[in-house]
């Protein structure tokens, strides 16, 4: 367990070094560089305490308590500003840390009036001066990591949205790896709350140290990040700039004014070109750059994708993609699926596999296979 705390905080630190000394930093690595540094003192303090600092040195007592309370916040800072072009917090951001400073602020006479022996005290338990204050952290903790983490992952599936509607591609702009990481803070702060309510609501006595769960799925969640830096460069770098000036348009072709003879002509135009000049051949095929081949709005565009073919822009392009690889994979078996594959518009082996597998229900392989049964 040792091994695994010291390598833990070692690793808190050494990410928050690289970031601050990132060149070219953006936003997201200074919110991220400083969420890592306050993860490492909070490890570092509850390390010292397994250790046996506190029962030294209580004056370390209740030094990081409010730390519960960040977590939430940074996470959702964090999220917001990948998705957006800010270079500095606004000042409502702020906001957010009220509970944190709140928390040290119901601390104040703890901290700095209390004798080394009344902290020893109320660290034993023996003194209850600040049960209700600690109460109210833990609720406030449950509360602000769970509904963080919610808000956190409705970011990321408004922006998942946004690609849909725009794109008809992923790579490089999406927040795939955001959204894993949501999921383990979301898991951590669940398994933390599932063991305050059994430890301090239900009074259950485990036979074993249970915090040392908790902590053990924050340094995995260190490695995790440390893990994602090294092997996938977006997790510290600022790739969505190319979807910020992009709204979601299902809400504006509502009010476009298109009545259905215009969306009906406009569809059958969109399919004609669709067959005959096949910009979907293009990997890197945008709502706009094919409005524009169209001589028609983005918003018009979108209104007529969505209301004829009953899809968003991203799903429209690929299936156009699917149905080229099939026919190119049946009349000539001489080329790899791959190559068959990017010479229909796709541009990475992943991609190809799961859009085929969404749209026909099956592997590539599988489905030549049955079909080429099927034609014999």
């Amino acid at each position: 367990m040792d091994a695994i705390f010291t390598s833990g905080i070692f690793m808190s630190f050494f990410i928050a070094l690289l970031l601050f000394t990132k060149r070219n930093k953006a936003l997201t690595d200074r919110i991220l560089a400083v969420w890592v540094v306050f993860i490492g003192l909070h490890l570092l303090s509850y390390y010292l305490y397994h250790l046996g600092f506190w029962e030294m040195y209580p004056h370390m007592v209740g030094i990081t308590a409010p730390f519960p309370l960040i977590h939430g916040p940074m996470l959702y800072l964090y999220t917001l500003y990948s998705l957006r072009n800010d270079t500095k917090l606004r000042m409502v951001d702020y906001w957010h840390f009220a509970p944190f400073l709140l928390g040290y602020l119901s601390m104040f006479e703890f901290f700095f009036f209390y004798s080394a022996e009344e902290k020893r005290l109320v660290d034993h338990g023996e003194v209850d001066d600040f049960a209700l204050s600690t109460t109210i952290m833990l609720i406030g903790f449950i509360v602000s990591g769970l509904s963080y983490s919610i808000l956190a992952y409705r970011l990321t599936w408004k922006h998942k949205r946004k690609i849909d509607d725009n794109f008809s591609y992923e790579e490089g702009i999406n927040l795939d790896w955001l959204r894993y990481c949501i999921y383990g803070i979301g898991i951590i702060f669940f398994t933390a709350t599932i063991i305050i309510i059994l430890r301090e609501g239900l009074g259950v006595q485990f036979s074993f140290n249970a915090d040392f769960i908790f902590y053990t799925l924050i340094i995995l969640f260190i490695f995790y990040i440390g893990y994602f830096g090294i092997r996938h460069q977006d997790i510290f770098a600022h790739n969505t700039d190319v979807i910020k000036n992009n709204p979601s348009l299902q809400e504006k072709y509502k009010k476009s004014g298109l009545r259905e003879e215009a969306l009906q002509l406009g569809h059958r135009r969109l399919l004609e070109f669709m067959s005959s000049q096949k910009p979907f051949l293009d990997p890197k095929l945008t709502l706009s750059g094919l409005a524009n081949a169209l001589e028609m709005s983005p918003n018009q565009l979108s209104q007529i994708i969505n209301q004829q073919e009953a899809v968003n822009f991203h799903d429209f392009v690929n299936r156009f993609r699917v149905d080229e690889f099939i026919r190119r994979a049946m009349q000539n078996d001489n080329f790899s699926l791959l190559a068959h594959a990017l010479d229909s518009g796709f541009n990475s082996k992943s991609s190809f596999n799961s859009i085929f597998k969404k749209h026909k229900g099956m592997t590539p392989s599988q489905f030549l296979k049955s079909g080429r049964m099927g034609g014999n």
